[in-house]
């Protein structure tokens, strides 16, 4: 029982500190920069859209 429990603990440990630098990662490579601008992009329109029909 006291063996399970153990290696559980040590197993969330692991885990917690792998999505701790996963998210370290993710900051540092700008990730998290800008998270407004895709929502905004969406809503423009491209004037030079390709297959609009305007030739």
């Amino acid at each position: 029982m006291l063996q399970s429990t153990v290696i559980l603990i040590v197993l969330s440990l692991f885990l917690g500190a792998g999505a701790w630098l996963v998210f370290l990662w993710a900051v540092r490579t700008g990730e998290f920069d800008d998270p407004e601008g895709p929502k905004h992009r969406m809503l423009m329109d491209d004037e030079d859209a390709p297959g609009d029909g305007t030739p």
